[in-house]
């Protein structure tokens, strides 16, 4: 299966959401169900990796992942600064997923990479945030998001990280 290049903003029309399956289902049921809806209504956005067009005549998802705004308390922010006494913005990993057929191949990692780039590239171009805050879903996805060291542990229950937009800066 040939992959795209690069992510493409999430269309209904030309991607096919419903043969998605990376797994877990929250995740393949939130690309088919809601994500094209969360998007048109301005709430988040999401971004996927085709691959060859189906019998469908729209093209196979391979991975996805979701941006959206959101802001943490600033005694949880896990960095050395002096900031104000509110809460502060940054930009929620909200969703990362890989297609079963294309999992160990290394593109998961692309998807990270591909999104803390954008979460950047937003915060350059006139969105500013603090940082990129995720949760993880379950054992497996910690011990992915694990193996890149620039992660800082917001919050045990839910397990929650954050990477500081001059970490990303440096991507």
């Amino acid at each position: 299966m040939d992959l795209e290049t690069h992510f493409v903003p999430l269309d209904k029309s030309k991607h096919d959401l419903k043969s998605f399956d990376c797994g877990i289902q929250s995740m393949n049921e939130y690309l088919s169900r809601f994500a094209g809806n969360h998007q048109k209504k301005g709430l988040n956005a999401t971004f996927v990796l085709t691959s060859d067009v189906g019998t469908n005549g729209k093209a196979q998802i391979a991975a996805y992942y979701t941006l959206a705004n959101s802001a943490v308390e600033k005694q949880k922010v896990p960095i050395e600064t002096s900031l104000p006494n509110y809460s502060m913005p940054v930009i929620l990993l909200a969703r990362l997923a890989v297609s079963k057929s294309f999992q160990g191949q290394s593109i998961g990692s692309k998807a990270l990479v591909y999104a803390l780039r954008h979460a950047y590239r937003i915060n350059e171009e006139g969105l500013p945030s603090l940082g990129l805050v995720l949760d993880v879903l379950n054992d497996d996805a910690l011990r992915f998001y694990q193996q890149f060291d620039f992660f800082k542990v917001m919050s045990e229950k839910p397990k929650r990280l954050f990477v500081s937009m001059k970490s990303l800066a440096e991507l």
